[in-house]
């Protein structure tokens, strides 16, 4: 029997009959999914160390469990003294399992470790139902061993949805288990 992650049986036993019963969708295939999750980390010291894309590389690898991308310039900037074509940061773009594998580590294992955590800001969302949050402390997941780690960096978490609208979007990664703060 293959394994299946338990966000991934819980939308499809509990979340979408949830948003049926909320939106009253006709179809069971207008219900909105969650798509993909980008995980990415700018990295503007880059310029002059290009270790630093390969540490930012190796901890996007170890908290995701896939191996991360550099991120290229597409153009010059001279203030920044930046080359078109140099790495600049890394990014992850998670689909399938391991999409609801990083979201329930990071649900149920590090948003609890973050210092003060009220819940996630609702404003994050961008007209079509896709949510940015910003993490400012690497640390917060349990797989980065904090002896190793050289500089404290964030990241910038994208989840993408097929939902039509914000109202949508957030009513699905609410019952998915992201904790936003109550208005």
């Amino acid at each position: 029997m293959n394994y299946v992650p338990t966000l991934k049986k819980d939308y499809n036993e509990r979340v979408k009959s949830a948003l049926v019963e909320k939106f009253n969708y006709e179809n069971m295939m207008e219900v909105p999914k969650l798509t993909k999750i980008v995980i990415s980390k700018g990295i503007g010291e880059a310029i002059a160390d290009r270790k630093l894309i390969d540490q930012a590389i190796d901890e996007l690898t170890l908290i995701t469990g896939q191996r991360a991308v550099p991120t290229i310039s597409k153009k010059d900037v001279a203030a920044f003294k930046l080359r078109k074509g140099m790495p600049i940061g890394a990014k992850v773009t998670l689909r399938g399992e391991r999409m609801y594998e990083f979201l329930d580590r990071l649900i149920t294992a590090a948003l609890p470790r973050v210092r003060d955590f009220q819940g996630l800001s609702p404003k994050g969302f961008d007209g079509h139902g896709n949510y940015n949050m910003g993490i400012t402390e690497q640390i917060i997941f349990p797989e980065i061993d904090i002896d190793k780690v050289k500089r404290i960096t964030g990241m910038d978490v994208t989840f993408v949805t097929d939902a039509d609208t914000d109202r949508e979007g957030k009513a699905l990664l609410t019952e998915l288990g992201l904790p936003f703060k109550k208005n």
